[in-house]
């Protein structure tokens, strides 16, 4: 038995052994023959009944290898054990392949605790909340910010096909680590390969990945406060905004972005991204004070300069963030924050299935 195999199967016995009216007779692992065979099978006495669990392991447990494993173990059973249950068994299993499990009828347990086996008067059923430490690891690499202009791109146009050296050229990520980003989606099954390059076939489902793995941008946040107030501030900010100059980047970020992409609600501080220069011009159009307390401009000097490069402009000068990354910058904003980025969601991030 492979060692990957002996993990897994030593997992199944300490879950099994726990249920009081039933018997491990063995757990053993299949010859390797030219037709496809289980990793393992479970030998169990319930009550005096004896009965099998068909199991597949993968070193891998991400929807796309999930979903054929499933397949292979629904087609033995039916063929040469109708009697018998199968189960998936890998490192760690998502909710969204759990959920693909129940639906297919495939019992299922990962090495990190979580399982789900039903078969006659027998239900087992454990849940471990926290994701592991490499899933977590997995995740934060694919919303990293050379991986997030490619999502950024993605997103804008998700129904478009893309090839990974159009991916690269826009983004201005190379292609090594465009074909990465591409391996991590078609594994999740957020896109899918066609003839004609990558599609984004789940865009809510990365949106809601990327939502939930957010952490405000590094880089220096400065408080502000300027005496200008309603039009006179926002004229001033877009003539600021609205110069065509490489050489000092800035825009409406958070709240203030959402104010021009789908209005939700005023706040009283306004918001910015900007580089080093887009931070003095903003300083000198908006007449910008240090300020420790009552401050009403906050402005983002972020280490991701591409977060500027990836912006809209719904009116004249009105340069903002994208949606995309003013929802998740609202996201983390606190509950008020949370209401205007699902009312943005609707307005502006809504794709058909």
């Amino acid at each position: 038995m492979k060692e990957t195999e002996a993990r897994a199967a030593e997992a199944l016995r300490r879950l099994l052994e726990n249920i009081p009216i039933l018997h491990v007779e063995g757990i053993d692992a299949e010859a390797v023959s030219g037709d496809w065979v289980p990793d393992l099978i479970a030998r169990l006495v319930v009550d005096g009944k004896r009965h099998l669990l068909i199991c597949e392991y993968k070193s891998s447990g991400q929807p796309r290898f999930a979903r054929s494993a499933l397949l292979e173990l629904r087609n033995y059973v039916a063929q040469r054990a109708p009697e018998a249950t199968p189960v998936f068994i890998a490192p760690y299993i998502s909710p969204v392949v759990r959920k693909m499990c129940e639906e297919k009828g495939v019992g299922y347990l990962d090495l990190e605790g979580n399982a789900r086996i039903a078969f006659g008067g027998v239900f087992i059923e454990r849940m471990v909340t926290d994701k592991p430490v490499v899933e977590q690891r997995e995740l934060r690499s694919l919303f990293r910010p050379k991986s997030a202009q490619v999502l950024r791109a993605m997103l804008r146009d998700p129904g478009r096909a893309w090839r990974v050296t159009e991916l690269s050229e826009i983004s201005g990520v190379s292609l090594g680590h465009v074909s990465n980003v591409r391996t991590g989606l078609i594994d999740r099954e957020w896109a899918r390969a066609s003839d004609d390059g990558l599609i984004l076939s789940e865009p809510d489902a990365l949106l809601d990945a990327w939502r939930d793995s957010y952490a405000a941008p590094a880089g220096e946040r400065s408080s502000f406060y300027t005496p200008l107030h309603g039009s006179a501030l926002e004229d001033a900010a877009r003539s600021v905004l609205r110069v065509e100059d490489t050489r000092g980047r800035a825009a409406f970020a958070s709240f203030s972005a959402a104010q021009w992409l789908a209005p939700y609600g005023r706040t009283g501080t306004h918001y910015f991204f900007a580089d080093e220069d887009g931070l003095r011009k903003l300083q000198a159009a908006l007449k910008l004070a240090p300020a420790l307390k009552g401050e009403n401009v906050i402005v983002t000097v972020p280490k991701d300069l591409g977060l500027l490069a990836d912006t809209v402009e719904p009116a004249p000068g009105a340069i903002c963030t994208s949606p995309v990354q003013t929802y998740l910058d609202l996201s983390i904003a606190g509950e008020r924050g949370a209401e205007a980025a699902d009312h943005l969601r609707q307005e502006r991030l809504s794709w058909p299935r």
